[in-house]
């Protein structure tokens, strides 16, 4: 056992003056390899005695775990300088600009539908959405609107050859006003009768129709208040209200014209006041005054009594509004675009003249209108 303290002792003074991983790996092959003192001793102890075995055993044990746990410390302390090592000898100028990333844009539409959402969020109202393939139960009958009616024709309206479970047809919607049914009927569901509904319904509707400004597919918002006593005034001051947070200005003028939709009784067209500059139109103003017209920009009307009803609400005691209008058309007067066909090409240059970013959303204490 002399021997093997001996052995010991040299081999700890080898480990602790090692100065490479190489160094030290020799000084644990010429301990604990297969060759190795320590290895020879542990082979030794099977040619003892049991009595010299458990003796010397325990010993031999001890100087293994002694000798291992030595170059585990020395191995640490020599991979941890070679790291400070490297880490010194390797420099990066941090102050040089990073690599520009490649950076997408938000389509005006998804733009202009996310002032929408924050005009009308505080104005109380809840974002609604429906199938886009619909029944013409949803899509006409529900609405008013009878077997005769233009928009049924077949040059008009994309029909599926499929049919509704009632036997119906099935099509793509023309309109958001069936979102307006279903939220109705949802709602009357839990509540018979009726209760209040303040809902817009922005979407993708599908008209066979193609030139500068319209397309076979675009986008539509519509909205719904229902509730008791409801009236024109209450018609009148919404639209002025989210027409002036959405142009951020507050000399929008609106006339209000008699018209006829089967879905709403009375019926107004709503026209809004503008003056062209630099060949573009200008939403502001009063259309009577010098310089500046009148134009059409919406449709709108007090709930027809039988759409309620189909809705499941009760006419004589809710009254309701609605009003629709083109989410393309409005991105085109607030950022200057002249032909809608465009919107719908992919074409990156436009989208980069176009498109907004994608980090600054709109919100109404920064400006809808932010990232423009």
């Amino acid at each position: 056992m002399t021997e093997l303290t001996s052995q010991k002792s040299a081999a700890l003074d080898a480990i602790e003056a090692a100065d490479t991983l190489d160094a030290l790996e020799q000084q644990r092959v010429a301990a604990l390899g297969k060759k190795g003192w320590v290895s020879l001793a542990l082979k030794t102890l099977g040619q003892m005695s049991p009595d010299e075995r458990k003796e010397a055993a325990p010993a031999i044990q001890a100087v293994r775990a002694e000798v291992a746990a030595a170059l585990e410390v020395k191995k640490a302390a020599l991979e941890n300088a070679a790291l400070d090592a490297q880490l010194a000898s390797e420099t990066l100028d941090l102050t040089l600009p990073a690599p520009a990333a490649h950076k997408g844009s938000i389509h005006p539409v998804s733009q202009v539908m996310d002032e929408l959402a924050e005009i009308f969020a505080d104005l109380g109202f809840a974002v609604a959405t429906g199938p886009e393939i619909e029944d013409d139960w949803h899509n006409f009958t529900a609405l008013n609107m009878d077997e005769s009616h233009p928009a049924r024709a077949m040059h008009d309206t994309f029909y599926f050859p499929d049919t509704a479970p009632d036997g119906g047809q099935m099509l793509l919607r023309t309109h958001t006003s069936p979102v307006q049914i279903r939220t109705m009927k949802a709602i009357a569901a839990a509540n018979p009768g009726g209760a209040p509904v303040r809902i817009i319904a922005p979407g993708r509707v599908y008209r066979s129709d193609s030139d500068a400004t319209h397309t076979p597919m675009f986008h539509q918002v519509e909205g719904l208040v229902v509730d008791e006593g409801i009236h024109l005034g209450h018609l009148k001051w919404t639209l002025e209200t989210f027409l002036k947070a959405f142009f951020e200005r507050d000399d929008i003028v609106l006339r209000l014209r008699p018209s006829y939709f089967p879905f709403t009784e009375p019926s107004v067209e709503v026209d809004v006041g503008y003056a062209s500059e630099n060949g573009r139109r200008v939403v502001g103003g009063h259309g009577d005054d010098d310089g500046h017209d009148w134009m059409e920009l919406l449709g709108s009307g007090m709930v027809n009594r039988r759409v309620l009803e189909m809705g499941g609400f009760d006419p004589d005691k809710w009254q309701g509004f609605a009003w629709g209008l083109g989410v393309d058309r409005l991105a085109m007067l607030k950022y200057g675009m002249d032909d809608l066909r465009p919107f719908f090409d992919g074409d990156p240059r436009w989208l980069a003249h176009y498109g907004f970013s994608p980090f600054d959303q709109p919100t109404l204490s920064g400006g809808v209108g932010a990232g423009a």
